[in-house]
C-alpha cells in the first residue's frame, strides 16, 4: 500500500478523553502558556488549551511511567514500563516538530523518573525498583555518558529526581530514607553523590523542587510535612509545623520564585505555604478537591493540578478559585451506550461509577458513583426515562438520567456478577447475563444453558427473540417456542445483529469475525479480523453497509459488510479496546479502552 492510500485509510481522531493521573508530575504546562502535556497509556497528549485541540506522540510499546519537559520547552522526555527482563525505553521528543528525537534504552523493566538539565545539555533517567540505577545521557550526541546505582545498599529505593536550576552538572535524587545531591565531572564523566544529612528527620520523599537560585530545595514527604535542605552545605535546615501535617502525605509541590510553596496532599488538599523565612506557615488559601494530588504545574497567574483519579483542575493563583478543567475514567471502561436515537449523549461504565458525556466537546455532564463496586454494563430504556446498569455485586440498578438518583434495585443475579444486559424495546422487561452462565428474564424466568460468563445480549426489534454469547464458546438464540445453539471453539466476546436481523456477527478470542444465519444458526462466512489478540467488540452501521471492530491489538477497523473488506484503520488507543459504538447519526465512532480513555473518530462514510 502506498503512502497516499495509507493516509486515506487512516481514521481521523477528533479527540481523546483521558489522563493518566497516577504519574507523579505527569501534568506539565509548557512555557508558551497555551499547551498542556500529559500521558494516556503509552501515548503522550499535547493539548492546546486556547484552541481546544490535541496532538499525540506515539512510540512507546507499553504504559508511560514518567514525563518531563526541558526548561526551554524544546524537548519532552518520557519513560515506560516493559515486561520483566526486558529493557525499558526512554524517548526524547522534539516539541516543535512533534516527532521522536531519539530512543534511549538501558534500564530494566521500568523507567521511574526523568529530568532535564538547566540548559538542555543532559538528561538523567532513573530506573525502577528492579533496576535501581541512574544514567546520564548527552542529548546532543544521543548517547549515555555515565551511570551509577541510585542509592547505597543500606538505603531504601529512590523514587524522584530533579535538576539544579542553574547548573547542568548538579541534580538531586530522593526516596525512602535516601536523599542525595549529585555532581557530574564533565571532564571525566564520573558521578559523585553526597548524602544529605537530615539528622533524626528521616523521611520518605515523594516530591522535590529546587529554588530558582539553587540556594535550597524543598521535599514533600509521606509523613505530611515539607522539609528544606540547604544546597550549599547539603544539610537539613527546616521542617514545616509538625502539628499541621498534611493527611496522606505531601504528594506534589511547586516552589515559586518568591519562596511560597503550593502544596498538594494525598487527600486532595491544595494550599499555599509561606516562604521558609516564615517557616512554611499556612496561608488562608486552602481548597479541597476530589482525588489525591499528583501534579502541580504553574502557568503565569494560574496553575494546573492533576489528581490520581484522572481529573485536571485549573486554579487562579491570587484567589485560589478553581474549576474542573477535564476528567476521565481512571480504570478500564467496561461498556458504553447511546440513548435511543440520540447522538449528543454518551454513557460509559467503569469501576465505581457511570458517567454521562457531551459527545460534542467531551465534557462530563454527570457522574453516578457507587463506591467499591464495578459497573460492568449499562443500557438506556427506549423511552429515555431510566439508565439500567449491571454490577459486580449481582444487582441491576436503575437511575434517573436527569439527577442520577437511584430509581430501583433488582437484587440477586442467581449468585453471580451481572456481565451483560439488554432492555426490551417495549420497555416491559430487562434481560441479563451473569458470570455463572445464567440468563435472566427479570420477573419472568431463569434460562439455564451457558456454562461460563455471558458476554453479550442482543434483542430483536420486535422483542420476540434475543441472542446471547458466552465465554463457554456458544451463542444461543432464545425464543418462547424454540431454542437453537451455535457452539464453536472460541470464547465469544461480543455479537450484534445486522439491521435486517437475518444475520449476526460474532467476535472473540480466535481473532475471527464470523457471519451467522439467524434462521438455522449456520456459519456463512469467516474473516480474519486481527493478526494479534482477541477481538472484543463489534458494531454494525444502521444502514447495514459497514461494521467496526476493536480488540487487543488496539486498532479500530472499519469493514464493508457485504464484501468483507477492511477499508479504514484507527490508530490512537494505548491499550486494548473494550467497547465501541457507531453514533446514531452515523457521523462518529466512539471507542473505549482498558486505560480509561474514550476516543471520538470521524465515520468516513456518509
Amino acid at each position: 500500500m502506498c503512502e497516499n492510500e495509507l493516509e486515506k485509510s487512516m481514521l481521523k481522531l477528533e479527540y481523546m478523553i483521558g489522563f493518566e493521573g497516577s504519574i507523579s508530575c505527569g501534568l506539565i504546562s509548557h512555557p508558551d502558556g497555551c499547551h498542556l502535556l500529559y500521558s494516556v497509556g503509552c501515548t503522550i497528549t499535547i493539548e492546546d488549551t486556547n484552541k481546544k485541540t490535541q496532538e499525540f506522540l506515539s512510540g512507546h510499546s507499553n504504559n508511560v511511567t514518567c514525563l518531563a519537559l526541558s526548561k526551554s520547552g524544546k524537548f519532552i522526555a518520557s519513560g515506560q514500563l516493559t515486561h520483566a527482563g526486558f529493557k525499558a525505553e526512554t524517548i526524547i521528543w522534539s516539541f516543535g516538530d512533534r516527532r521522536e528525537y531519539c530512543k534511549l534504552s538501558l534500564h530494566r523493566n521500568a523507567v521511574q523518573a526523568v529530568a532535564f538539565s538547566a540548559n538542555d545539555k543532559y538528561l538523567v533517567s532513573l530506573g525502577g525498583p528492579d533496576d535501581g540505577s541512574l544514567v546520564v545521557w548527552n542529548i546532543a550526541k544521543k548517547e549515555a555518558i555515565c551511570g551509577s546505582p541510585a542509592q547505597s545498599i543500606s538505603a531504601g529505593l529512590t523514587h524522584v529526581l530533579t535538576f539544579s536550576n542553574t547548573q547542568d552538572n548538579v541534580f538531586i535524587t530522593a526516596g525512602s530514607e535516601t536523599l542525595r545531591v549529585w555532581s557530574l565531572d564533565e571532564k571525566t564523566f564520573k558521578l559523585a553523590p553526597v548524602n544529605v544529612s537530615v539528622g533524626q528527620n528521616k523521611r520518605f520523599v515523594k516530591c522535590l523542587q529546587v529554588s530558582h537560585d539553587d540556594s535550597y530545595f524543598v521535599c514533600g514527604t509521606t509523613t505530611g510535612d515539607v522539609m528544606m535542605i540547604n544546597m550549599a552545605t547539603k544539610n537539613f535546615q527546616l521542617l514545616s509545623n509538625e502539628k499541621e501535617r498534611f493527611q496522606l502525605g505531601v504528594t506534589s509541590l511547586f516552589l515559586m520564585k518568591d519562596g511560597h510553596v503550593i502544596v498538594g496532599s494525598g487527600n486532595g488538599d491544595v494550599l499555599l505555604l509561606k516562604s521558609f523565612e516564615e517557616k512554611f506557615k499556612r496561608t488562608k488559601n486552602v481548597k479541597k478537591i476530589q482525588g489525591g494530588v499528583t501534579s502541580i504545574s504553574l502557568n503565569k497567574n494560574q496553575f494546573y493540578v492533576g489528581t490520581a483519579d484522572s481529573s485536571i483542575f485549573k486554579f487562579n493563583l491570587s484567589t485560589f478559585e478553581f474549576e474542573l478543567m477535564k476528567t476521565s475514567h481512571y480504570t478500564s471502561i467496561n461498556n458504553l451506550c447511546f440513548p435511543y436515537g440520540s447522538w449528543k449523549l454518551l454513557i460509559t461504565s467503569s469501576m465505581q461509577d457511570i458517567r454521562l458525556w457531551n459527545t460534542k466537546n467531551g465534557q462530563e455532564l454527570m457522574r453516578i458513583s457507587l463506591p467499591n463496586k464495578i459497573c460492568n454494563v449499562v443500557a438506556v430504556m427506549r423511552d429515555g426515562k431510566s439508565i439500567i446498569s449491571g454490577w459486580d455485586d449481582g444487582c441491576i440498578r436503575a437511575y434517573y438520567p436527569e439527577s442520577g438518583k437511584l430509581m430501583y434495585t433488582m437484587d440477586h443475579a442467581y449468585g453471580g456478577t451481572v456481565t451483560s444486559l439488554a432492555v426490551f424495546k417495549s420497555g416491559s422487561h430487562i434481560i441479563s447475563g451473569s458470570n455463572l452462565g445464567h440468563v435472566v428474564l427479570w420477573e419472568h424466568t431463569l434460562l439455564k444453558e451457558h456454562k461460563a460468563a455471558v458476554t453479550c445480549i442482543q434483542m430483536k426489534d420486535d422483542d420476540s427473540e434475543c441472542i446471547t454469547s458466552s465465554l463457554d464458546g456458544s451463542c444461543i438464540f432464545w425464543n418462547l417456542s424454540r431454542r437453537q445453539m451455535i457452539r464453536v471453539n472460541t470464547l465469544f466476546k461480543y455479537l450484534c445483529y445486522h439491521p435486517l436481523e437475518h444475520q449476526i456477527l460474532t467476535v472473540g478470542t480466535d481473532r475471527n469475525i464470523s457471519y451467522w444465519e439467524t434462521f438455522d444458526g449456520s456459519l456463512i462466512r469467516l474473516l480474519e479480523g486481527s493478526n494479534t489478540g482477541a477481538i472484543n467488540c463489534v458494531d454494525v452501521s444502521h444502514d447495514g453497509k459497514y461494521f467496526v471492530t476493536g480488540g487487543d491489538d488496539r486498532m479500530l477497523k472499519i469493514w464493508l459488510y457485504d464484501e468483507g473488506e477492511m477499508t479504514h484503520i484507527g490508530v490512537g488507543h494505548s491499550a486494548a479496546i473494550t467497547a465501541l459504538k457507531i453514533s446514531p447519526d452515523q457521523k462518529n465512532i466512539f471507542s473505549t479502552s482498558c486505560d480509561g480513555a474514550i476516543l471520538k473518530w470521524t465515520f468516513p462514510y456518509k
